[in-house]
């Protein structure tokens, strides 16, 4: 937490918080569980309604650090998300194998067409910045071991 005080010529001197580890940048922790196995099923986004496409990767975008963005299995049926999870993810019936051999990138009305499951996460939660970890599977799994994820902001 940082405080910061602002003060001009017309009004007293007025404190703030500004919480710094939601303003951090770069690629934030995300852990999951779903309903069923989607481990190596694709993700897409949602509109809020669910009627439309938000964000979808293009075949080339589903690779990290050189390999297929599967995501990290932890321990508890968890997941540490590599890809891009937020609460209006769905997965498609594409393989991260199958949709990095496409030679071009699904219409949107396709890519819809191939929605397996447009609700599913039993849980999902925002872990902070992924740089604070210097071994994130084996700090979550410290956390999700002790069931203690009072440190994370619950997504679902």
């Amino acid at each position: 937490m940082v405080t910061v005080f602002y003060c001009s010529c017309k009004s007293p001197n007025k404190t703030i918080s500004v919480d710094t580890a939601a303003a951090q940048p770069g690629p934030r922790a995300y852990i999951y569980r779903t309903a069923a196995d989607y481990y190596q099923q694709v993700p897409v986004t949602l509109t809020e309604d669910k009627k439309a496409l938000h964000s979808y990767p293009s075949p080339g975008d589903v690779y990290y650090k050189g390999e297929l963005a599967l995501p990290v299995q932890l321990v508890n049926g968890f997941l540490l998300d590599q890809r891009g999870i937020h609460p209006q993810t769905a997965f498609t019936k594409w393989t991260y194998a199958e949709y990095s051999r496409l030679t071009q990138t699904p219409t949107q009305d396709e890519i819809m067409g191939m929605l397996l499951d447009t609700d599913p996460f039993v849980s999902l939660y925002d872990c902070g910045p992924l740089h604070k970890y210097s071994n994130p599977a084996e700090e979550l799994n410290a956390f999700i071991l002790m069931n203690d994820f009072s440190s994370f902001r619950k997504l679902r």
